[in-house]
């Protein structure tokens, strides 16, 4: 119903600037052809001209924005699909099996825990898609202080845990300066946001895992987060792209890499709740990338 209707919105306005393009062309044309000796009609004709080709502007700028929701929308759709039907068709698969013959001792245990990190996916996905549908009609909850060094600390310790990481693969440190990394916020909502880049790293890195998580204080006001990969990178045009609800990196390196498009947009709007703000640095394709949350740090 959702596409149905999109794509009839589209339609709408694609018919509706044609017919401003037609009925703009006659009236001036027309205007001009009568009225060339008479200023005052001649003047009259040239600001409703300008109001109808403003009309058409806004129109195509409406109608563009629609057709990228499309797109986002669509590639939204498939990713999630493939998300959810992977994992399934996996557990689907070891359950046949486990009932289908018996099996050794070892060998259930290693399909237990490929139907568990499935099953850990899954939960994952879903999680990710009501996350990014919570944030957007949710008010602020009670706050309180939370250091942002000792609760990245155990995301790190935790994406280490998930991503069976070697030693050295992921490096945290905390550089305050003498003052705590302490601001007021949702502990929860944090939380979310510092495994989303966490996750991003390790899964986007190229070869060999290496992230380094640095938390900051560069002055009075304020909290830097700051997880550096060496991974694939972005291209400059998209630093500020990857932000967008939906969006994934143009990148054929990246093509083997499943998600939602939700994790940086989770981030950001998590950032933007507390009174920050993130945004991402990259040198390129192939040269990592460098995800920063600044946050108000409690005086």
């Amino acid at each position: 119903m959702r596409i149905t209707s999109r794509r009839g919105t589209i339609a709408f306005f694609v018919t509706f600037g044609v017919c401003l393009v037609v009925v703009a062309v006659a009236l001036n044309v027309g205007w001009v052809l009568l009225n060339w000796r008479e200023v005052g009609k001649l003047v009259l004709g040239i600001i409703f001209f300008g109001v109808i080709i403003a009309g058409m502007i806004l129109n195509t700028i409406f109608l563009v924005r629609e057709i990228r929701r499309n797109e986002q929308h669509d590639s939204f759709i498939n990713a999630i699909t493939h998300e959810l039907k992977t994992p399934i068709a996996s557990l689907r698969l070891y359950l046949q099996t486990l009932q289908a013959r018996e099996t050794d001792p070892a060998q259930r245990r290693e399909f237990y825990k490929i139907m568990q990190d499935d099953t850990d996916r899954l939960l994952a996905t879903v999680e990710q898609v009501l996350k990014a549908g919570e944030l957007r009609g949710r008010g602020d909850r009670q706050r309180t202080d939370v250091d942002v060094g000792s609760l990245m600390s155990e995301c790190a310790d935790l994406a280490r845990t998930r991503h069976n990481l070697q030693p050295g693969a992921l490096n945290f440190s905390c550089v305050a300066n003498g003052s705590r990394p302490v601001i007021l916020g949702d502990p929860d909502e944090l939380r979310t946001a510092f495994n989303n880049v966490l996750d991003n790293a390790v899964k986007y890195s190229a070869g060999a895992v290496k992230v380094d998580v640095r938390v900051s204080v560069p002055d009075v006001h304020h909290v830097n987060v700051q997880v550096t990969d060496g991974g694939v990178g972005i291209p400059r045009s998209e630093l500020k792209q990857v932000f967008k609800r939906f969006y994934r990196v143009k990148n054929r390196a990246v093509a083997h890499v499943k998600g939602s498009g939700l994790g940086l947009f989770i981030v950001r709007t998590i950032a933007r709740r507390h009174g920050g703000d993130a945004y991402a640095e990259s040198e390129g394709e192939g040269r990592g990338t460098t995800v920063t949350i600044t946050l108000p740090k409690v005086s």
